[in-house]
């Protein structure tokens, strides 16, 4: 009686197992998340940390911030924006973004880096940056074309310091990602971009940030899409991923900047 009994637990446990699992599944969400590029390197490593937790599914697409705002008017589904904190407080207005979500997740600045094991160039003032630049074979940035938040913004201390057009014939732009990857496989000799889409490449050495009357600093903030449908779900993925535990990886990644 005692072994007959046992199974019939045995199999009741296992009925109970199964009904919870297919209850859990019914209510794991899958999360569309538009993010900047910026702070790929940690929100990626973030995203399967809350599917382990929570098992929802984070489905995430990077590009530059003028790239996802297009998909965005375009009609693209969205739980939750990880943009500058400007463009998330500009959707709000719009409506596009949920109103008082906004949540600042990360802080980073210019940052220009040479191939590992290469002379580190002065960068020190805008007049030893400018003639760095100058004096380099070539160099590389994001094509403010893109609305790349860098491009823009280094387009403009080109233009500055009164040399787009001396560089212009050396200079390679890229559609987004990481240009910092050309450096590595020793296509262009220097590299301007926000340091946090620096430290993530490997073969480089950040030389420094710009010099602080060239710098641009961005902040980070994420947000709920005002038309997403799994509303609970992205909440709590904005939640986790501004966790106070996870001050110190955004750090390691260039994503929280002090002058």
């Amino acid at each position: 009686m005692g072994g007959a009994r046992m199974r019939v637990w045995l199999c009741v446990a296992l009925v109970a197992a199964v009904a919870w699992a297919r209850v859990d599944r019914a209510e794991a969400a899958e999360i569309k998340v538009l993010s900047a590029g910026a702070v790929r390197s940690v929100v990626s490593g973030l995203a399967e940390a809350f599917g382990r937790e929570t098992g929802h599914a984070v489905m995430l697409t990077f590009g530059t911030v003028g790239a996802l705002r297009q998909k965005l008017a375009a009609g693209e589904p969205a739980d939750v924006l990880i943009l500058t904190d400007v463009a998330i407080d500009d959707l709000a207005r719009q409506g596009a973004v949920a109103a008082g979500t906004r949540t600042d997740i990360g802080r980073t600045a210019m940052g220009v880096a040479v191939r590992e094991g290469a002379p580190l160039p002065d960068i020190s003032t805008a007049d030893a940056f400018k003639q760095t630049l100058l004096s380099a074979k070539s160099l590389t940035y994001v094509d403010p074309a893109q609305g790349a938040t860098s491009g823009v913004h280094f387009a403009g201390v080109l233009k500055r310091l009164g040399i787009a057009e001396a560089v212009k014939g050396k200079t390679r732009l890229v559609a987004g990602g990481y240009p910092a990857e050309l450096v590595a496989k020793g296509e262009a000799e220097l590299v301007a971009h926000q340091i946090s889409e620096i430290i993530p490449v490997k073969g480089v050495t950040l030389v420094g940030p710009l010099p602080k009357d060239l710098q641009k600093i961005t902040t980070y903030s994420a947000g709920l899409a005002a038309q997403s449908a799994v509303a609970d779900a992205a909440r709590a993925f904005v939640a986790f991923v501004s966790r106070p535990s996870f001050k110190a990886r955004f750090a390691e990644a260039g994503l929280d900047y002090r002058e």
